[in-house]
């Protein structure tokens, strides 16, 4: 009997342990604090130079890059032509080609096919 008393309370243990684990919060990046502060440019040639060492730095961290704006839509927006912004909120300000910005986002990797480096639930940064 005490046994499997103690079998279900480990059990008992162990599920909740997963249940939190699995289930936690998300993230917050808007509020969370940037772990890295870098120029478009930089950012850029740091992936070009070595893509493996970059991916290991920015991967999944909260950054804010500066940058021009070379492509705009609705919930998204492109940095020097390969930093792909994907919005967190629509756009409600009036961004235009060529105009200076700070976007903060998660840095989610590097697409080797369209040599943009991806960041996502992006902020403009004031």
């Amino acid at each position: 009997m005490k046994k499997k008393l103690i079998i279900v309370l480990l059990i008992g243990v162990i599920g909740v342990v997963l249940y939190n684990y699995i289930y936690k919060d998300h993230r917050n990046i808007s509020t969370e604090k940037a772990e890295f502060t870098i120029t478009s440019i930089e950012l850029s040639n740091d992936f070009q130079i070595a893509p493996s060492d970059s991916e290991k730095k920015y991967l999944n961290k909260t950054i804010v890059v500066s940058g021009t704006i070379s492509e705009v839509n609705d919930n998204n927006l492109v940095l020097n032509q390969n930093i792909f912004c994907q919005l967190q909120d629509p756009i409600n300000q009036s961004l235009q080609i060529g105009n200076s910005l700070k976007v903060k986002g998660r840095c989610i990797g590097y697409d080797d096919l369209l040599e943009e480096i991806k960041l996502d639930q992006c902020t403009i940064y004031n």
